[in-house]
């Protein structure tokens, strides 16, 4: 018959707690992981005409349509909104002098054609008296750089 300790229940109980404590971490790891990724069921919705940020003693509210700002003030009468300074005119303004600007621009380069401003065709190869000046500059250069090399520096002075 095989006989029954206190240490061997406790050991068995022991083993049976970590099970237990391990199948219940698992359990609610399987459940709360999951629930971690899911938005508030209350949360706003982004699809809102509206957006509100709290500002100072009131809020601003952004109308998503068309772009309209306005700061509103909550009174015991109710909340008042007032339009915020317009600078989208203004911005629409410049855009518009912009885009001016960038079509003159590109008529007049497109009635300059192929043509450099001096006149001369773009993607032209050098003429032989610019060929000449280049060499000319290059030629002076290497002999210069040659002279420095071959000359020796000054006794007890080194490179």
């Amino acid at each position: 018959m095989p006989s029954f300790s206190c240490e061997g229940r406790a050991r068995r109980s022991d083993a049976q707690t970590r099970v237990a404590r391990l199948a219940l971490a698992l359990a609610l790891g399987a459940f709360v992981v999951p629930a971690l990724g899911q938005s508030a069921p209350d949360a706003p919705k982004a699809d809102g005409r509206f957006s509100m940020t709290p500002a100072g003693e009131g809020f601003l509210r952004l109308d998503t349509r068309t772009g309209a700002v306005s700061h509103c003030l909550v009174t015991p009468a109710g909340a008042q909104c007032r339009a915020g300074a317009d600078e989208r005119a203004a911005l629409e303004a410049e855009i518009d002098r912009l885009t001016k600007d960038n079509a003159d621009l590109r008529g007049k380069l497109a009635a300059a054609g192929d043509q450099t401003p001096g006149g001369r065709p773009r993607n032209a190869l050098p003429s032989q008296e610019e060929m000449d000046r280049a060499m000319g500059w290059m030629e002076s250069f290497m002999r210069r750089m040659m002279r420095l090399m071959r000359e020796e520096p000054p006794p007890g002075e080194r490179l």
